[in-house]
């Protein structure tokens, strides 16, 4: 046999040398099995459509997230931002669904303005982006609470319930446009000059302004784009729920950021995929889902989360280390 045959032995232990590269796909694996002997109809296709519809919105701040973590940046304002553009929705007051466009329209204007202000603060005033990120998420919350008095009022058209809880040909619409983002997200990150220019500028920031990429100008992009989905995402969960309040999407910053860092996009940026950050947020739902079958409280997920958290950064540190 020749010298390039491949050695059984030798594909096993690279699982337990690089457990990082392989650790997605087992887990999720492992997590559907296990859902499934916990509660045999776990995959019958009612179960999976709930699934899918209750993971969009998550699914779509974490593309925006992604894009952040990979140039050694976090966004604690996205779910701050979701709950932001529930109540900008519900300020027009309309019933009519022509003016869904309009919502929309607005929202990405003032998401990507959101984004813009957190990308400066970063890169021009050198703010941390966990403070920048922080500060923007309580200013956002105090102009919220100051414009609603603590209790928002005003009406979504009906067109949101199906946008945020209808199925198209069986499929959930918010999952059909989640991935509508992830082709065009995905294509920009993975295909494009400028994804490459995320990836050198999350390796080594100086190094990418000595081969002539403008980092600064590449993280702020990030930061709008992570924004922008956010409001999105924002108006489809409200949808989804069916109703606003000043905390739509909370804890949503904890979730985007810890299915990340499952789906294998490392903190310290440069490196990620925006499949595996996708296939993190279908994690963490599934791992919802079984607290919610063996019938433990929800402060359960919370501490689910910091082991998640603590467990994989250890695989991932491990494996960039082989």
């Amino acid at each position: 046999m020749s010298e390039a045959a491949v050695n059984p032995s030798e594909g096993i232990s690279k699982i337990f040398r690089q457990p990082g590269r392989f650790i997605v796909p087992l887990s999720l694996v492992l997590l559907v099995g296990t859902a499934t002997l916990l509660q045999p109809s776990f995959l019958s296709i009612n179960n999976i459509q709930d699934i899918l519809t209750q993971a969009a919105p998550l699914a779509l701040v974490v593309l925006g997230q992604a894009f952040v973590i990979l140039v050694r940046g976090l966004d604690l304002s996205v779910a701050s931002l979701m709950a932001s553009a529930a109540v900008l929705a519900t300020a027009f007051n309309a019933t009519s669904d022509a003016m869904i466009p309009v919502i929309f329209l607005v929202t990405i204007v003032v998401s990507a303005g959101v984004g813009l202000i957190n990308g400066l603060l970063v890169t021009k005033r050198n703010v941390s982006p966990f403070l920048a990120t922080l500060a923007m998420m309580i200013v956002l919350q105090g102009i919220r609470f100051y414009y609603t008095q603590g209790a928002p009022s005003g009406s979504l058209p009906e067109g949101f319930r199906v946008l945020g809880a209808g199925r198209l040909a069986g499929i959930p619409v918010n999952m059909l446009v989640f991935f509508f983002f992830f082709c065009i997200l995905g294509w920009l990150l993975h295909k494009s000059s400028f994804g490459r220019k995320i990836y050198i500028t999350g390796g080594n920031p100086k190094s990418a302004n000595l081969v002539g990429i403008h980092a600064d100008r590449v993280t702020i992009i990030c930061y709008v784009i992570c924004s922008v989905m956010a409001g999105i995402a924002g108006l489809f969960l409200v949808g989804f729920v069916g109703t606003v309040d000043n905390w739509v999407g909370r804890g949503y910053e904890l979730d985007a950021i810890v299915a990340c860092v499952l789906g294998g996009i490392m903190l310290t940026g440069g490196k990620g995929t925006l499949w595996g950050a996708a296939t993190g947020a279908l994690i963490l739902i599934l791992i919802f889902n079984i607290v919610i079958i063996l019938g433990l409280p929800v402060q359960a997920q919370l501490i689910i989360k910091g082991i998640i958290i603590i467990f994989v950064a250890g695989l991932f540190s491990r494996s960039t280390q082989t």
